[in-house]
């Protein structure tokens, strides 16, 4: 009821703005001004009459879509109009006593209302799938030759509600992970938002991804239900084995708190899988040394933790592990990416957001995910493919 009578005060509010600073200068103008103003309008109060009519599962893929697109919509529609009439409103209140307002802090409202529009429609339509391969070479010492030049391919994060409408971009995505030819495919986790209908049909996308030894993936925090409000004890049960019965439909050797080992020649590599539960900042990573347990001497460990946290808490300095792959924080889909300088608010929650980190002989890459979750787009922080290439010195 509230976010009902607040976006009827800004309707009103932004109508009143727009004739009172725009109509005076041009009628014309003015006429197109209020046609936008109805087109987005239009858009916002379909969207949220669509959701508070909805009636069928929270974790379907078409409603997940319907929450990404209303907060997308707030963003693009709401925000600006709320930055438009601040301005405005606040230029009026300071010469309430001579009258009028003040038309540069108007006139900035009004930029700044088309660059926050211009960004997040950028973002949406392009930034989101503006996939990038990022590349990174892993030094270890005594590598085994069969081993050295080994291509370990790593994408995590899918959310796969994002790709619904998008199932081209999904087959690109696995188009590229072949391009790629990849010795090891490896996925660490969260590839859907709420539950398992958002997988829908997309394993048989996903399974389209190939490589020479081997698919594998861990499940992330939101495979487990924990997200989904609706969802009884019993359900979050049902929905771990149909997940990762959807997960091995794709091509996938799930590895839940176990592990593995490939072979590759001469060598051995193990890998290792663990679970990450729950919900920030109560996360409940589940026990490495388990996850450990009967894994015979190999060659080389690769450790697939969901939550990048997870490395300096339990496995730098007191595993043997060499290499641990994560996902799970998106580069909260907003930051400054270039060649030459990275950042996120991640940073904040997150020291090893994205990229590669060395301790020691220990080293950890953190991937920025395919998929968006909260709001539909991202703004310069583009999804990724990670290319891992062994070396040997």
């Amino acid at each position: 009821m509230l976010l009902f009578i607040f976006l009827v005060i800004t309707e009103i509010l932004t109508v009143m703005t727009l004739r009172e600073t725009i109509r005076s200068r041009s009628r014309g103008l003015f006429f197109i001004s209020i046609i936008i103003h109805i087109v987005f309008s239009i858009w916002l109060w379909t969207l949220l009459y669509a959701l508070v009519t909805y009636r069928s599962f929270f974790d379907n893929p078409v409603h997940v879509r319907m929450l990404l697109g209303m907060t997308g919509t707030i963003g693009m529609v709401v925000l600006p109009r709320v930055f438009l009439i601040s301005a405005h409103y606040t230029g009026k209140l300071i010469r309430v006593r001579r009258g009028g307002y003040i038309r540069w802090l108007t006139n900035t409202g009004l930029l700044v209302s088309f660059l926050i529009v211009a960004v997040l429609a950028t973002s949406t339509l392009y930034g989101r799938f503006n996939l990038r391969t990022e590349r990174a070479d892993i030094r270890i010492k005594g590598l085994k030759k069969d081993l050295d030049g080994l291509r370990i391919v790593q994408i995590s994060d899918l959310h796969l509600a994002s790709f619904y409408s998008h199932r081209k971009a999904l087959m690109r995505v696995m188009d590229r992970v072949n391009f790629l030819k990849p010795d090891l495919l490896l996925n660490t986790g969260d590839f859907v938002t709420y539950g398992w209908r958002e997988f829908d049909s997309e394993d048989t996308i996903l399974v389209r991804a190939k490589s020479r030894y081997g698919n594998f993936a861990i499940f992330g925090n939101h495979d487990f239900g924990t997200y989904d409000p609706y969802f009884t004890e019993a359900d979050r049960a049902n929905n771990i084995l149909i997940i990762k019965n959807k997960i091995q439909s794709s091509g996938y050797r799930v590895l839940m708190d176990t592990n593995t080992v490939v072979k590759i020649g001469e060598a051995r590599i193990g890998l290792i899988g663990v679970n990450t539960r729950g919900r920030y900042p109560d996360f409940i990573y589940d026990d490495v040394n388990k996850a450990l347990a009967g894994l015979d001497s190999v060659d080389l460990k690769i450790l697939l933790s969901h939550d990048p946290n997870q490395w300096e808490s339990d496995v730098v300095g007191k595993t043997d592990i060499d290499i641990t792959l994560a996902g799970h924080t998106h580069g909260m889909q907003i930051g400054i990416y270039s060649k030459w300088f990275r950042w996120s608010p991640a940073v904040f929650f997150y020291p090893h957001w994205n990229g590669l980190y060395t301790e020691g002989k220990q080293v950890q890459y953190v991937n920025r995910g395919m998929g968006v979750l909260g709001f539909p787009f991202r703004i310069w922080m583009p999804p990724e493919i990670t290319l891992i290439t062994l070396r040997k010195f």
